[in-house]
């Protein structure tokens, strides 16, 4: 089970480290890039997504380095629910900007942090 938990903190953190690369790419450039699944950056400002991007490196670094480092280690699922609370807001966003056949990574993602936070409060 540890390996499991260890493998999605991984994924997850891989995940949302990829994703901070809106703080670097001009949102016009993501946009083009990514398609209609990436139009959404548009929505947002720059100050935004440097926000949303600067919170994700975060909990990059807070799904793996407590736990790795043996330091507060219920910072790990205290994370993974703050990580989960993202992908919530992920997913309405794309609800409401009508992008149902893009939601499915967000709701994979949304599982895999609610995984590891009962992964690591339970055990």
């Amino acid at each position: 089970m540890n390996l499991a938990l260890w493998i999605a903190a991984g994924l997850l953190a891989t995940v949302l480290l990829i994703s901070t690369s809106k703080m670097f790419v001009p949102r016009d450039k993501i946009a083009a890039m990514g398609g209609h699944a990436a139009a959404w950056v548009l929505d947002f400002s720059p100050g935004a997504l440097r926000a949303i991007g600067t919170l994700e490196l975060l909990a990059a670094a807070g799904l793996i380095l407590p736990r790795a480092l043996d330091i507060a280690p219920v910072l790990v699922p205290v994370t993974a629910v703050c990580v989960a609370a993202l992908f919530v807001g992920a997913a309405t966003m794309r609800l409401r900007r009508g992008e149902r056949a893009t939601i499915t990574p967000d709701l994979i993602y949304l599982a895999v942090a609610v995984f590891v936070a009962w992964g690591r409060f339970t055990g």
